[in-house]
């Protein structure tokens, strides 16, 4: 058996007795599912990855992908991912029929590769990719190129990529200079440059599907004139056989972690022979590109909870093997003649691993959770359904792409340091999960652009009408909560943070109603992390009333586990929710300290 990476337990827990998955599947698009189907394609994907993707994770990382060439050289288990994971449906699971899916609904998908995530989180991200390019040809390109390209791409064979950041550009899409020629053979000659493009090349993939955002020459400026187009690495002949399409594969950057996971810098149109397929509509590449954003920061909040949940394990057991020192004695004095003790029953020991266990499961719920409000979405039986679940994702997306990555950097960290000096050694796996965690706070917009998108544009939305719509499904919670005995205390400190939200967003508005929008932005990512713990403290007393209530009327699982979850729920009440008082401390402080302005300090 490999070692422990993921408690399937507490994750089917979350999906149906907290979350409750099976209310979806009623609905049409879901009927053909139940329960035990569902079961038994969680139960193939764990038996996959404990054989196929677990037992080859450190491999990967000393054996890094690496160009030469003009081509990128990855690990064989990538084949095995994209092939065997075709045939296993973790492409294609939730695709509609008609397109060679299995139409599952997105909460038991983001549970499978939950469990992909935390076995080894550098094979994943070929396929997702590959789903991501291929949802955005079914959804907006024409029937000759989803003939072409989709089957191929769910069935593991060929691969699939987004094409955004540029050199010049980063980040600052409205910059993207690519360029697009019309031609009268009905594509376009594609020009330019795409660079840290995960999953870009590998030997192993017969082809790769590149979805570019490009700007059609004479096209408006900013991010109002970009166009979407489907560039493959070897385009399709007439006769069915592939030739090279100008694509080339410049470099391969070499990372700090996930080194098995190639990230590359691509050359389009070096001959001047790249040809590209416009996907729907001039200029709205951008639009097309974002629809399918809610999905890609589910799935980085998602696979940073997994890696979380990974070290945690790891550092679990460790600390249930490792003797070190001996318990202090009612006098404070340690006997020297006493076996040493397991360092799990050091107090200072047991928080860490609360704390890792705290993020772990809270930012679990919290992935969960929005893929409820997705697939809610998606199968809205009225408009006023529709646009409820819509607003409530949107509200928590930055929240939900951002918390499980800054957090699980803390969670990770604090695993390491269970381990002491041998969390900074190579012979434990910690040191891999900490470099590998990093790059999931830049993934799909920095915490910095994230908490932008959460204050500048997500909290003043419909006048505040989606934050209240959000604080009143965090105030049902308070309320079945404050219904047993034993919550009520937990329940009446969330209700004073929901007040405390109040006047820092009373004191922030202001400036923004003012038209002084760097000042209100400011410390976005302080807000950040104040709205994500108390989103937190929302899970955590959801956990704690779904665990008591269990506890009161019986349930499928032991009183230990529901009392774990109960304990850590009273941890995160002790040790992390409090850390808001002095986050709003700095939201309400007068200063403006990181402004610049022209008499400050040279710093």
């Amino acid at each position: 058996m490999p070692q422990k990476y993921v408690d399937v337990d507490t994750l089917k827990y979350m999906l149906y007795d907290v979350h409750n998955l099976e209310g979806l599947l009623n609905r049409e698009r879901f009927q053909d599912h139940d329960k035990e189907s569902l079961d038994m394609f969680l139960e193939s994907v764990k038996e996959f990855a404990d054989r196929e993707m677990f037992p080859y994770f450190k491999e990967m990382d000393e054996q890094p992908a690496y160009h030469k060439d003009g081509k990128v050289f990855v690990h064989n288990q990538v084949k095995t991912m994209m092939h065997k994971g075709g045939e296993l449906g973790l492409i294609s699971a939730p695709f509609d029929y008609d397109d060679g899916g299995l139409q599952i609904p997105l909460m038991t998908q983001t549970a499978a590769y939950y469990i992909l995530d935390a076995a080894n989180n550098h094979l994943p991200g070929y396929a997702a990719l590959t789903q991501g390019a291929a949802e955005l040809i079914v959804h907006f390109a024409d029937e000759k190129l989803k003939e072409t390209y989709v089957s191929k791409m769910l069935s593991g064979i060929w691969g699939g990529t987004m094409c955004l950041t540029e050199p010049q550009a980063g980040s600052s899409l409205s910059d993207v200079i690519t360029k697009a020629i019309p031609t009268e053979e009905g594509y376009y000659h594609i020009s330019g440059q795409k660079i840290f493009i995960s999953g870009g090349d590998n030997d192993f993939a017969e082809n790769v599907v590149h979805m570019v955002l490009a700007r059609i020459e004479g096209a408006p400026k900013g991010t109002k004139g970009i166009s979407l187009f489907v560039v493959p690495k070897n385009r399709l002949k007439q006769d069915g056989t592939l030739e090279w399409n100008d694509v080339t594969t410049v470099a391969d950057f070499q990372k700090l972690g996930q080194k098995g996971y190639c990230t590359t810098h691509l050359g389009f149109g070096d001959k001047e022979d790249c040809r590209g397929w416009l996907v729907g509509e001039p200029n709205k590449g951008l639009h097309y590109m974002f629809m399918m954003m809610n999905a890609a920061r589910i799935a980085v909040g998602r696979g940073a909870s997994a890696i979380a949940s990974a070290a945690y394990y790891a550092s679990l057991e460790y600390a249930n093997e490792r003797p070190q020192g001996r318990k202090l004695s009612s006098d404070g004095k340690k006997n020297p003649d006493e076996k040493q003790t397991l360092i799990i029953n050091h107090p200072d020991v047991r928080r860490m691993l609360l704390q890792q266990k705290s993020i772990v499961e809270g930012t679990m719920s919290l992935t969960l959770l929005a893929a409820n409000y997705y697939d809610r979405t998606a199968t809205a039986t009225s408009p006023e359904e529709k646009e409820k679940y819509h607003q409530l994702l949107e509200m928590i997306i930055p929240i939900v792409k951002t918390y499980p990555s800054e957090a699980g950097i803390q969670a990770v960290n604090a695993g390491l340091q269970t381990l002491g000096g041998y969390g900074f050694c190579e012979d434990y796996i910690l040191q891999q999960y900490y470099r590998d965690i990093r790059i999931f706070s830049i993934y799909e917009g920095t915490t910095g652009i994230q908490s932008q998108d959460l204050l500048g544009r997500k909290v003043p939305m419909k006048n505040g009408k989606v934050l209240e719509l959000l604080s009143g499904e965090i105030l049902k919670t308070i309320q079945e909560a404050s219904a047993f005995e034993e919550l009520k205390t937990h329940a009446q400190v969330l209700g004073g943070k929901l007040q405390l939200t109040q006047k820092v967003l009373g004191h922030l508005l202001p400036h923004a109603m003012q038209g002084n929008y760097e000042r209100y932005l400011a410390d976005a990512s302080v807000f950040m992390e104040f709205m994500s713990l108390i989103l937190m403290g929302w899970m955590w007393l959801d956990l704690g009333t779904h665990a008591t209530r269990s506890l009161q009327e019986g349930g499928d699982y032991s009183h230990e586990f529901y009392n774990s979850k109960i304990h850590t729920m009273k941890y995160f009440y002790t040790y992390e929710l409090p850390k808001t008082t002095g986050l709003s401390e700095i939201l309400l402080n007068t200063e403006s300290l990181t402004i610049k302005k022209d008499t400050e300090p040279i710093i």
